[in-house]
């Protein structure tokens, strides 16, 4: 897709048509009540919402897009100055209250931006949107998948939300004497706020701004700002912290549930987290709450379990974002051809490609590219033993003739190497000049 046509999620760059996969403030930064840089696409519940975050915003730069239904959107080419047209398809992406990801169309042949999605195999939403997704293929190859890659390690595996959830009720039911502080954004988590509300038949106290929110979602009966009627309270993030629980325990007994497939407890060595580090210790693991560090014991056998961080404190994996073999199940659903991860300043961060490349359409082209050249230069290639600059592990040199490297590059080809041999120095040399090439 060219340039200065589309921009999703990213309020910054001059496009002609901008897309909102959803409200978080991590996916709205640039956007604010005064835009009017062009016409906004979104879900319907995201523009219910919208002027809530954004008061005085224009709404008639508004245009809905309702779930699974194709809509075509003109465009003017910068290149050509002709008119394109680009096809979307909204997808329920399971994640917070309106979420979507975005399937789009066009003689760029197909891309899937994700957004922050929950793919849970088990659930119905799952199924509705998988059944939409094919249908909005039909035969078509998915170019480029835009991955939300949140949790894209092997460390993280997550329950389904609805066995978290119980667990959650199981775990606020063990404690009949004390008052329940849960705490959660200013969107996300609905689902697990009404099956405790249900399970447990009582109502949950929010903040007034979070019930301005529950009653533009329809739920506004099962929640109140009168602390006088429930023990159960949802509170914002921020505020669940050591300190102000022990506050609240010099009152009446009081607990703590974080509900989030946030590493609460990090691995004993931060590598561990690159490389799939086992759940098996994680009670030995140190954690951080509202600047107090504290340390983990294990409530149960399993590592699915709710960890009980201190006296005050229990973390629960319930997860808004896809874990890792849910990120793997839906790579395997949808093949595409490229994937490029969403997020990158995680400390968590791997790149999706690392792990999920042998799924990809991309991934064997590159894999006969690379037979091609180690074919074609095979007679011209010198290995040499060099001593790696950052360590003491052997690193292969490879020192190959301008003529060939020249011939691979009109190919197109060179990249191939590139990935091939990580960490390796090409070398090309002739008799008038010298020039490196890292990578």
């Amino acid at each position: 897709m060219e340039e200065g046509l589309i921009s999703v999620d990213r309020w910054s760059e001059p496009s002609q048509a901008y897309f909102l996969s959803h409200l978080h403030t991590d996916h709205t930064k640039g956007l604010s009540r005064r835009w009017k840089r062009g016409p906004l696409f979104c879900s319907s519940i995201t523009a219910k919402l919208l002027p809530t975050r954004f008061p005085g915003f224009n709404l008639s730069l508004l245009r809905v897009l309702e779930i699974g239904t194709p809509h075509s959107v003109s465009l003017v080419s910068p290149k050509s100055g002709l008119e394109i047209t680009v096809q979307v398809v909204a997808i329920d992406a399971n994640h917070c209250p309106g979420a979507v990801m975005y399937l789009f169309h066009g003689e760029f042949g197909s891309m899937l931006y994700t957004g922050d999605f929950r793919w849970e195999t088990t659930s119905d939403r799952t199924q509705i949107a998988k059944a939409m997704l094919l249908n909005a293929l039909g035969d078509d190859k998915l170019g480029m998948l835009y991955l939300d890659n949140t949790y894209c390690n092997p460390w993280f595996s997550f329950p389904p939300r609805e066995v978290v959830a119980q667990q959650v009720v199981d775990l606020i039911a063990s404690h009949p004497d004390h008052d329940i502080v849960i705490g959660i954004n200013t969107l996300g988590k609905e689902d697990l706020l009404l099956h405790i509300s249900r399970a447990l038949k009582t109502k949950i106290w929010v903040w007034p701004e979070r019930l301005q929110t529950m009653h533009i979602l329809s739920y506004g009966d099962i929640f109140t700002t009168n602390t006088s009627i429930t023990r159960v309270r949802a509170v914002p993030r921020e505020s669940l912290t050591i300190d102000n629980l022990k506050a609240l325990n010099t009152v009446r007994p009081t607990i703590g549930i974080m509900p989030s497939g946030l590493p609460w407890v990090r691995p004993a060595n931060e590598k561990d987290a690159s490389h799939g580090a086992s759940h098996s210790n994680r009670h030995k693991r140190k954690m951080t709450i509202g600047g107090s560090s504290v340390d983990s014991s294990k409530v149960g056998e399993s590592p699915s379990s709710p960890l009980m961080l201190n006296h005050h404190v229990y973390s629960v994996p319930y997860s808004d974002h896809s874990c890792f073999t849910e990120i793997r199940e839906f790579i395997e659903f949808i093949r595409p051809s490229y994937i490029k991860g969403i997020v990158s300043s995680s400390t968590w961060y791997i790149n999706p490609f690392h792990y999920f490349g042998n799924l990809c359409g991309a991934h064997k082209q590159m894999e006969e590219s690379s037979k091609n050249i180690r074919s074609d230069l095979a007679e011209n290639v010198e290995i040499i033993q060099t001593e790696s600059s950052v360590g003491h592990d052997k690193f292969d040199e490879v020192k190959i003739s301008t003529k060939v490297v020249r011939q691979a590059a009109r190919k197109s080809r060179v990249s191939v190497v590139r990935r091939e041999r990580k960490g390796v120095r090409i070398t090309h040399m002739d008799d008038s000049s010298r020039t490196d090439f890292d990578v």
